[in-house]
C-alpha cells in the first residue's frame, strides 16, 4: 500500500525544503531489494499512514538508497550522491540507517532497525 508521503528526490532539494520549512532532515540509507530490515522498515514504518501523517507536517525526509540488482541500478549521479552521504553519514555501513538531521545538517539522532509499532517510532522522532 502506497501513501503520498514525499521522499524528496534529491539531497539538494531536501536540503533546501528543510531549512525553507525550519525542518529535521530524516535521512534514511536501505538497501531496497536486498536488506531484509529494511523492507520491514519500509512495510511497518515509512508506509504506514500514521507515519505519513506525522513526517508530512513535521520532517523533511529522504532516502539513500543502495539497491544491489542490476534492475534495480540508480543512475550514476544519484549512486554518487548517496555514496556521499553514507561516508558523512554511515561510515560502518549500517542498513537500514536512520539519520535525523537539523535543517543545517547537524546530526541529531541516528537509529538502527528495531522492531517497534510506528507510534514507538513517533515518539522517539518527536523527543529531539
Amino acid at each position: 500500500m502506497l501513501f503520498s508521503q514525499q521522499w524528496e528526490s534529491s539531497w539538494e532539494d531536501a536540503l533546501a525544503r528543510a531549512k525553507a520549512e525550519k525542518k529535521n532532515i530524516l535521512l534514511v540509507f536501505s538497501g531496497s531489494d536486498w536488506c531484509i530490515p529494511c523492507i520491514k522498515m519500509e512495510k511497518a514504518v515509512w508506509s504506514s499512514s500514521t507515519f505519513d501523517a506525522y513526517a508530512k507536517s513535521s520532517l523533511v525526509t529522504y532516502r539513500a538508497d543502495f539497491p544491489k540488482r542490476k534492475k534495480n541500478k540508480l543512475p550514476e549521479s544519484l549512486q554518487n550522491e548517496h555514496n556521499g552521504l553514507a561516508e558523512k553519514y554511515n561510515p560502518n555501513g549500517y542498513f537500514p540507517w536512520v539519520v535525523v538531521l537539523s535543517p543545517a545538517q547537524t546530526p541529531l539522532d541516528y537509529f538502527a532497525y528495531e522492531k517497534i509499532p510506528v507510534a514507538a517510532y513517533i515518539k522517539k522522532l518527536e523527543k529531539l
